[in-house]
């Protein structure tokens, strides 16, 4: 066979080749393209953000498919080993710096497939952030907190940390009422006095089933926890139909249940230091 011949059948191969990697490309960005676009109306994310992984998974099938190129074709195969080789340290420094960025991509797929929380969710993190998700990309996720600033936190991070989610199932949030009361205090007025003020709350959520109205059980639960060293300590169960409403909620009964307690005699007491002054000799 003559060297045109030759010549020939590598340029042939090569182009058989690409075409086939552009139709493995293409394949590729249909089936990436129908995950990201059912993954983010389930998240409530735009899928544009995902573009460039669909990008880098076409780059990849490109990459291998000009290594290919170059071991098929003799008088590129030796060129190509030298090429390769006197990248590899370069290759492998890039590597080792893009570690992060990758682990953050890699947990970003699994928290789009996964979903332990999505946008719009209102979640707490052990570290003592608590907000509302913004957004979920392949590199961080977005919480505004609740004085309106975003905390950016990388993929890896939080997939590492404790995450309590308030709107994963349902959005109905029970708060904690907890007021300590004197052991002189009338217990039955107090608990009185704290159930009738979360009942009259706006954001006040009613969910006694049928039964329970007719067994004539109160609306709030309040319960005597425990009794401290100076207190007998209550705790009300108050129920919001969201976590917002309930802080809100919170606040107000904690100022209600304080100007009622003072105008009906239940003293909230507090500790008492008493100082002793030796005569001296």
């Amino acid at each position: 066979m003559d060297t045109n011949s030759i010549a020939f059948n590598h340029i042939v191969t090569s182009l058989i080749i690409l075409a086939v990697a552009f139709i493995i490309s293409k394949i590729l960005r249909y089936a990436l393209n129908r995950f990201v676009r059912a993954a983010s109306a389930k998240l409530n994310v735009d899928p544009t953000k995902y573009n460039f992984f669909k990008n880098a998974v076409s780059f990849i099938v490109f990459i291998v498919a000009i290594m290919i190129v170059f071991y098929r074709i003799p008088e590129l195969k030796a060129y190509g080993v030298t090429l390769f080789a006197s990248a590899g340290v370069f290759a492998a420094i890039i590597g080792f710096a893009s570690q992060s960025a990758f682990s953050n991509i890699i947990t970003g797929i699994f928290l789009v497939i996964f979903k332990p929380f999505r946008v719009g969710d209102h979640i707490a993190i052990s570290n003592n952030m608590t907000g509302e998700v913004e957004d979920i990309t392949l590199r961080h996720t977005v919480i505004k907190n609740y004085e309106n600033r975003r905390i950016v936190i990388p993929n890896s991070v939080i997939s590492n940390e404790t995450i309590i989610n308030s709107s994963i199932n349902e959005g109905e949030t029970c708060m904690y009422i907890a007021i300590g009361i004197s052991y002189d205090s009338n217990i039955d007025l107090a608990i009185k006095i704290i159930q009738e003020e979360a009942e009259k709350h706006p954001f006040f959520l009613d969910r006694r089933s049928e039964t329970d109205i007719e067994e004539n059980k109160p609306a709030v639960l309040v319960r005597v926890i425990d009794f401290g060293d100076s207190s007998v300590n209550l705790r009300g169960y108050v129920w919001a139909s969201s976590p917002t409403d309930g802080f809100a909620m919170k606040c107000d009964l904690n100022k209600s249940i304080k100007e009622r307690f003072d105008k009906e005699g239940i003293e909230i007491p507090f500790p008492y230091r008493t100082i002793v002054y030796k005569d001296k000799k």
